[in-house]
C-alpha cells in the first residue's frame, strides 16, 4: 500500500427525501490497498459504492479519481479510467454462456458494442486470448461454454468479477462479493481478490458482512452506521473499538473470529 490517495470522497452527501442515506463521509483509498467499508444493514454502503462509481451524483461534497474529479462523471467514463465495479444484485447475463459475457465487458472497453463492421480475425484472437486469460484467473476455464444460470453462486460471483477486470481497471469496487456464499464458495472468491492485489496489484474497495472475511482480508476498514462514519482504521483497531462492537460488531462476534 502506497501513499498515494488513488479515489477519495470528500464530505459526500446523498439525500433521497429527507433520508440522508449518506452523511458528509470522507474516504481515502490508497494505490495498492485492500480496503472494506462495514456497517449495519441501511448504513449507507451501497449508497456511498454508486456515489464513488459513479451510478449517483453526490448531493454534496465531491469525488476524486487519479487527482482528477469524477463528481458528476458517468459511470461509463469512470470505468474507461480505470475502474471497476461488481454490485450486490447480479449483473450477469444467465442465459449467456461465461465467455459471452466477458465478450460483453470486451466490446464494451473496446467501444464496440455499436460497432457495424465485423471484427477482423486479429481483433477475434486477441479478444478470444484475453477472455481466456481472465477465464483461468478466476479459475471458470472448465465453465467457459456453459450458460451462467448453471453455475454455482460462487462461480456466478467469480464470473461478474472477472467481467469487471475486461476494461482493465486500477481499482475494483466489489458490494458484497460474499453475500449468500457457502463457506467453500467464499473461500473461491476470497483467494481471487488476494490474486487482484498481489498478483496483479490492483487497488480493492469491498463492501461486506463476513466480518471473518473482512478482518482476515483488508488492510483498512471504515464503519458506517445511519449514513455517518462512526470509525476507521486497522482490523485489530475496528475489532477493539468499544462504539463498534457495541454498534454492529457485538463481542460474539470478535471472539468467533
Amino acid at each position: 500500500m502506497s501513499d498515494e490517495i488513488l479515489l477519495q470522497a470528500q464530505n459526500v452527501s446523498k439525500h433521497f427525501g429527507g433520508v440522508r442515506a449518506v452523511d458528509n463521509v470522507s474516504l481515502d483509498v490508497y494505490a495498492g490497498s485492500i480496503q472494506a467499508i462495514i456497517g449495519p444493514n441501511g448504513a449507507g454502503k451501497s449508497t456511498l459504492f454508486n456515489a464513488l462509481s459513479g451510478f449517483y451524483y453526490p448531493d454534496e461534497g465531491s469525488v476524486t479519481f487519479k487527482g482528477v474529479d469524477v463528481t458528476k462523471t458517468p459511470p461509463y467514463r469512470r470505468i474507461a479510467g480505470g475502474m471497476g465495479r461488481t454490485f450486490q444484485t447480479s449483473s450477469i447475463f444467465p442465459n449467456l454462456t461465461v465467455t459471452e459475457n466477458l465478450m460483453i465487458g470486451l466490446h464494451s472497453a473496446a467501444n464496440l458494442a455499436f460497432r457495424i463492421q465485423p471484427l477482423s480475425r486479429t481483433q477475434r484472437n486477441e479478444m478470444q486470448e484475453k477472455v481466456d486469460r481472465l477465464l483461468a484467473f478466476v479459475n471458470l476455464g472448465r465453465s467457459a461454454h456453459r450458460p451462467v444460470a448453471e453455475l454455482a453462486h460462487g462461480s456466478q460471483r467469480l464470473c461478474e468479477i472477472a467481467m469487471s477486470l475486461s476494461t482493465d481497471p486500477s481499482i475494483v469496487l466489489l458490494d458484497e462479493p460474499m453475500a449468500g456464499l457457502a463457506t467453500a464458495e467464499t473461500e473461491r472468491v476470497v483467494e481471487v481478490i488476494r490474486k487482484l492485489h498481489g498478483e496483479l496489484g490492483l487497488t480493492v474497495l469491498f463492501v461486506e458482512h463476513n466480518m471473518r472475511v473482512v478482518l482476515n482480508l483488508a488492510q483498512q476498514i471504515m464503519v458506517m452506521d445511519r449514513g455517518k462514519v462512526l470509525a476507521k482504521g486497522t482490523p485489530a483497531q475496528i475489532s477493539e473499538n468499544p462504539a463498534v462492537i457495541e454498534a454492529y460488531l457485538g463481542k460474539q462476534v470478535i471472539e468467533n473470529v
